[in-house]
């Protein structure tokens, strides 16, 4: 993935929100936030910065939509021949049909549709957000201090659409964090161990500002 001339190289379904020292920074002056999707910076503390800000990769609509094209084709059919129809029960059969239909597209399409919209991974130079659901919002949070590890896995079909899950290590007593269908996977996993080292030396250099506190042993000393 290259950047030419500049340009922020593409990631999708990625909005990147700071200017980073990567060749893959941000143009200035542009938008840090989808506003279809836009992480609220009120949640955020006053010197945190969104780095990544994503949906889950569009992959996870192709059932939702094949789902769609089936239902409605197996309905029109089933409708039409119903309708050509001069059996006693072909109105109930139109109803059965129809309520079938509807039923279909709320539980195989609508609901897959929103929980894609309404999930958010959110990557800030101190913590990964994690928020999915309208009406009843489930969260987690894992500061970056507390990341031990970062791997990824993809199958064959996720490595040809560039996707796949993240599973990030924690030292606290949740364990293990999850993170399915994330678009550009190594390329998140990569940058999460830089931001950990970034906060690290965050937090480092807060301390040794601190008044009266000697300063942190090197490494080797």
């Amino acid at each position: 993935m290259i950047a030419i001339s500049g340009q922020p190289a593409d990631l999708h379904g990625v909005t990147r929100c700071r200017d980073l020292p990567a060749v893959w920074a941000p143009v200035r002056g542009t938008s840090c936030h989808d506003a279809g999707m836009a992480y609220p910076k009120k949640l955020l503390a006053d010197d945190e910065t969104i780095v990544y800000e994503l949906r889950p990769h569009w992959r996870a609509l192709i059932a939702p939509i094949l789902w769609f094209l089936v239902t409605i084709g197996v309905g029109v059919f089933l409708l039409a021949k119903l309708s050509g129809s001069d059996s006693s029960m072909a109105p109930a059969g139109r109803w059965i049909v129809g309520i079938i239909m509807v039923l279909a597209l709320v539980i195989l399409v609508l609901r897959p549709f929103i929980y894609w919209y309404s999930t958010q991974y959110v990557f800030t130079d101190h913590r990964i957000i994690v928020r999915t659901g309208v009406v009843a919002r489930k969260g987690r949070d894992m500061p970056l201090s507390r990341v031990n590890d970062v791997s990824f896995s993809h199958s064959f079909v996720e490595r040809f659409v560039n996707c796949g899950t993240l599973q990030v290590e924690s030292a606290g007593t949740q364990g293990q964090l999850i993170i399915q269908s994330v678009p550009n996977v190594e390329q998140i996993q990569r940058d999460i161990y830089r931001l950990h080292d970034e906060d690290d030396m965050r937090r480092r250099n807060q301390y040794e500002q601190q008044p009266g506190t000697p300063p942190a042993p090197q490494p080797g000393e």
